[in-house]
């Protein structure tokens, strides 16, 4: 028989290379990999139960439903009674209406899309309590009550399209008259806004505004709609950024003077984040409405919950691609929050995400919105406790 290699271990086989593949493993504590058996059957509940152990972007979905069902579940109560709470709110029961004001914010695609009605949904149930979204979020929703959205496809041609008179967005259509429809409607809202402007002094905000295109719109298939009827306010800093800007485009030479204070509406969404005293934050996209959520939630040392349901990567520097942990750093997010990012197209998501959280509430008889309270600041010891999570004694 030959002589064993120089450096064999035992049965011959090279030392290097048994050392180097038979590396001994620590004992793993953490869940093991499962997916979804169906043999047990065609169970929907209990498939998405079993995205936490599948791995990789399902692992991360069941990670995000249970950080909203976090942002439901908390209360006050949950909390121990500081020594220099006010009266008012030592009482338990008092303690338990108080709850995480949760932000929802949406890029104008997704409205544009059969998530509308999942958006609708939670503004129709008072489960979100801020909302921000682009100026193509507003009017989009509006223009649905005016005229149909149609599915077309990816690979459709530009150029014949224009020939027709078809907008496409992504693999849908949206025809140019749905939008003429909607410079008849939004320019009479308008005008009617500037002669309150100019007769009654009215200050106008985009957000108050876009109060008064849902109150307008009387319409329960919008998302506007819900927000004027349960009193959510929906923030859109650049709200000229789409077909609105355009009919205020044409109103200013049709008639001067009528004016949008921004600065108002900076300060409004900024003091929504810091009279809370906690937050959840559900951003679906990337760009202005993630910034503009995440940065007012900034001026309270940041959210306590947080989702965020995009494809975009960090490799480009880009705030949309910004994982959580970039937003700890600019202190949008709380030291010891526990966030989560899905990596994934909203509307294949969203609806999984509203179904085992929002959606089953409602549906079980859980969904009691009745006497909650969102505003309420941190004592003194307990903002002191904050400050040292983050610097120490």
């Amino acid at each position: 028989a030959p002589a064993p290699p120089a450096g064999a271990g035992a049965g011959g086989v090279p030392a290097i290379a048994a050392d180097a593949v038979l590396v001994k493993s620590e004992q793993l504590s953490s869940p093991t990999v499962e997916g979804y058996d169906f043999n047990r059957g065609v169970d929907y509940d209990a498939l998405l139960d079993s995205y936490l152990r599948t791995g990789f972007q399902a692992t991360n979905l069941g990670k995000a439903i249970e950080e909203i069902d976090r942002m439901l579940d908390w209360s006050l109560a949950d909390e121990p009674v500081a020594a220099d709470e006010e009266e008012e709110f030592r009482d338990s029961d008092v303690r338990k209406k108080v709850r995480t004001k949760i932000w929802l914010s949406y890029t104008s695609n997704l409205i544009s899309s059969g998530l509308r009605e999942s958006i609708r949904f939670l503004a129709q149930h008072s489960m979100v309590q801020v909302m921000i979204s682009t100026a193509g979020g507003i009017e989009e929703d509006l223009i649905k009550c005016l005229a149909p959205t149609h599915l077309g496809d990816f690979a459709l041609e530009g150029l014949g399209l224009r020939k027709r008179g078809i907008n496409r967005i992504g693999n849908l259509l949206a025809p140019n008259d749905n939008y003429c429809l909607f410079e008849d409607w939004v320019c009479q809202v308008i005008n009617s806004m500037h002669d309150e402007q100019e007769r009654d002094g009215t200050r106008w905000t985009p957000s108050k505004m876009i109060h008064r295109f849902g109150k307008e719109i009387d319409n329960p298939a919008s998302v506007c709609y819900w927000a004027y009827k349960n009193n959510i306010p929906i923030f859109s800093p650049a709200i000229t950024d789409g077909s609105i800007g355009d009919m205020l485009y044409f109103h200013s030479y049709k008639r001067e003077g009528f004016v949008l204070d921004l600065v108002a509406d900076i300060r409004a969404v900024n003091d929504q984040a810091i009279k809370a005293r906690k937050t959840g934050v559900i951003v679906l996209g990337g760009g202005l409405v993630k910034h503009h959520c995440m940065n007012a939630n900034l001026m309270r040392n940041g959210a306590d919950f947080c989702v965020y349901v995009n494809t975009a990567q960090e490799f480009d520097g880009s705030d949309s691609g910004a994982r959580p942990d970039e937003a700890v750093s600019w202190g949008k997010l709380r030291v010891d929050a526990k966030p989560v990012k899905v990596y994934a197209e909203a509307t294949l998501v969203l609806p999984l995400l509203i179904a085992k959280t929002f959606g089953a509430r409602l549906a079980q008889g859980r969904w009691q919105p009745g006497g909650r309270r969102f505003d309420k600041g941190l004592t003194a010891s307990e903002a002191e406790v904050e400050k040292r999570k983050l610097f120490g004694e």
